[in-house]
């Protein structure tokens, strides 16, 4: 009776360490730009465009990539690409920036949602499948999980693409932007990637 009541006790123990694993609240993440002052080991010191310092630590085996010019003639059907963009009154979406990902980096942000590059913009993550001839320039069908959008590339649209780098590329006076840095409890912020670059960055 004993041994059945510890085991009772002890399985109680674990429901209710599983059921306060499940109701804590997943950590906080933030899209970050900025320009780094300091690398000290796995530790960056930037500035954000908005003005404030912030403290980022490398996660082990994080992912680098930079990123570099690319032209429309680099979109190609099958990509994975993402599009920050001004919602048209055809129901299009105008292109600021397409960024065309590397393999390793496919499904990351897939969907359509809004996006802080500019006021009322929106960002498409997706697959690029049919491109068509427009008056103003190709659109090109971004495919996703739930839908599809359509992307009209003009000549004023940024387009870039990525290069796998590590974190011993990342220097002082570098632009970055993380997509999903965590806030962590002391007020530091874990960059699970960086993206570092003159193009395609800051917005």
């Amino acid at each position: 009776m004993r041994i059945a009541s510890v085991r009772a006790a002890l399985a109680v123990v674990a429901l209710a360490a599983t059921a306060a694993l499940a109701q804590a609240p997943a950590p906080q993440t933030v899209r970050l730009r900025g320009v780094i002052e300091k690398v000290d080991g796995n530790t960056l010191t930037a500035k954000s465009d908005k003005g404030d310092e912030l403290k980022i630590n490398l996660a082990d085996k994080m992912l680098v990539v930079g990123v570099v010019k690319a032209s429309l003639n680099d979109i190609k059907e099958g990509d994975f690409i993402g599009s920050g963009a001004m919602p048209q009154p055809d129901g299009t979406q105008k292109a600021i920036e397409v960024h065309i990902f590397a393999e390793s980096m496919r499904g990351t942000g897939e969907g359509f949602r809004p996006w802080d590059g500019a006021p009322n913009s929106t960002m498409t993550n997706g697959t690029v499948g049919t491109t068509v001839t427009g008056v103003d320039g190709p659109v090109v069908t971004v495919k996703y999980k739930d839908g599809d959008k359509k992307v009209l590339v003009t000549p004023a649209t940024i387009i870039v693409t990525y290069k796998k780098s590590a974190a011993s590329d990342l220097k002082a006076g570098q632009k970055i932007f993380v997509a999903a840095a965590k806030k962590l409890d002391d007020g530091t912020l874990e960059a699970p990637n960086v993206a570092y670059g003159d193009v395609g960055v800051w917005r």
